[in-house]
Parts: structure tokens; sequence; C-alpha cells
């Protein structure tokens, strides 16, 4: 009885053994896995930082007028004047919508489930 109760806790130490080092070596691929996302994001943000620069580059006001009036016949576009604004009294703004709530209303749970 006392060598089967022996060969068990070495059984269970050599168990628990595996165990630990397959847990080890796991955590070690996440964190390896971590790593490589981290450096991905880091370059996306690179990426990102450099495309901002080159559309702030690319849309600087005096760049974007000169190409219209260098294209201004071609595109047929028509000079920027003061009437071509509204004023805010003519802009059609939706009508609000007032609800009657002199009548009551009834509400019911019938036919509902509990989730």
């Amino acid at each position: 009885m006392r060598s089967l109760m022996f060969l068990l806790a070495a059984a269970a130490v050599i168990s628990s053994g595996y165990w630990a080092y397959y847990e080890n070596y796991r955590t070690k691929a996440e964190l390896d896995h971590v790593d490589d996302l981290r450096r991905d994001i880091g370059g996306a943000r690179e990426r990102l930082a450099i495309l901002r620069a080159e559309w702030a580059y690319l849309n600087r006001p005096d760049r974007l007028r000169d190409l219209a009036e260098l294209n201004f016949d071609r595109l047929g576009l028509l000079p920027l004047t003061p009437n071509h604004f509204a004023k805010v009294d003519q802009v059609a703004f939706p009508q609000l919508q007032i609800l009657d709530l002199t009548q009551p209303i009834d509400v019911t749970s019938a036919g509902a489930t509990n989730p």
C-alpha cells in the first residue's frame, strides 16, 4: 500500500511538472505574439503619421489655390463670391414633431420572454 502511495505521489509530481513546463512555454509563445503585435502596431502608427504629414502637405491652401488657377478653364470652376453663401434664416430646418401626450398609453409585457 505504501509503494502504491509513493507511485501515485511520484506520478502527481511528474504530471504537475509537465503541466508547469507546458504552461511556461505556452505563456512565452503568447508573450512573443504580443511583442509581434506591438511591433506591427508601432509600424502602422508610423505609416499613419507619414500619411497624415503627406495629406497636410498636399492640402496646403497656397498649393490648392495654384492648382485651381492652373486648371480653372479645364475644370469649369466659378470664382468664389460672397453670394455663394446663405444666411442662417435661409436654411430650411426640419419641423419638430409635437407628440400628442394627452391620451393614456397602455404598457404591457404580454408575450415578453426573459433573456
